[in-house]
């Protein structure tokens, strides 16, 4: 009885893990379709005979290296934000004693479910008044205020599950905060700041709508923006933007492979199902 339960668990994750992946088979197997077979019945996941040069030529028309560097130059950013102010801010709401901390981790909580539409515009003006309107300001400086909420809340789940006694003791020898925070907290939290590096690497990877809103030169454009206007100029060319669209996801792979291993660690310490 176990084990045809055992098997048939196997057998419902086998379907759904191919359920998700065959989108990601269907983009590479086109990236390699030649035009004579894009839109052949019945359609076909991966080519007969695979067309390499479709990646040379979304290439030659996409100006992928341009938005690349864009893109690095804002993700980079982020990740350097968060992982900087995020755990400061997590380390007060959990190992430092004050009043009114509950309430304000409350209040934090709470702007999670604040729509970004009642902010957008507010904040568009207040980045225009600064003057970094088409520029990558908007979309890295907001990352060093504090890292976001749920980056908070996560690596602050993290610090509670340190004993205090650890802190106590080291209070003790004449060790401040600071030092505290830098010697004991940070050295433990790698599984958590790569769970949260992960989150911050593709969400802002992925960010369409930011880069939208404040930047307005082409030249600026990072790669979620400039790949669905490469969309909407070679469409009709489904092969060569399934080719650009692939050399777009590979940095978030290789990024996922890199961080793997903490990944799980940190879902596991935060508490996450």
């Amino acid at each position: 009885m176990r084990k045809n339960t055992y098997i048939i668990r196997r057998i419902i994750l086998l379907i759904i893990t191919f359920i998700y992946l065959l989108p990601f088979f269907w983009m590479i197997g086109t990236s390699l379709k030649p035009d004579s077979e894009l839109l052949t019945f019945p359609p076909k996941i991966f080519p007969q005979n695979p067309d390499w040069s479709n990646y040379k030529k979304a290439l030659e028309k996409f100006p992928f290296f341009l938005y690349l560097k864009n893109s690095i130059i804002i993700t980079i950013g982020n990740l350097v934000g968060v992982v900087f102010s995020a755990p400061f801010v997590a380390y007060g709401f959990s190992k430092i004693k004050w009043r009114g901390r509950n309430f304000f981790f409350a209040v934090m909580m709470a702007s999670i479910m604040l729509p970004g539409a009642v902010t957008m515009i507010p904040v568009f003006l207040i980045y225009k008044h600064l003057g970094w309107l088409d520029t990558f300001l908007p979309l890295i400086v907001p990352a060093f205020l504090g890292g976001g909420a749920m980056n908070v809340f996560l690596i602050r789940q993290f610090f509670n599950t340190i004993p205090n006694e650890i802190i106590e003791a080291a209070k003790i020898d004449g060790a401040s905060d600071f030092k505290i925070f830098f010697k004991i907290m940070l050295p433990l939290s790698k599984p958590v700041l790569a769970l949260v590096s992960l989150f911050t690497f593709t969400g802002t990877w992925n960010n369409y709508m930011g880069p939208l809103i404040y930047i307005t030169s082409e030249t600026k454009y990072p790669l979620a923006l400039g790949m669905p206007m490469f969309m909407s100029r070679y469409g009709t060319y489904w092969n060569q933007a399934m080719a650009a669209a692939t050399l777009t996801l590979i940095p978030t792979i290789i990024f996922f492979f890199i961080a793997q291993k903490y990944l799980i660690e940190g879902i596991k310490l935060t508490g996450i199902k």
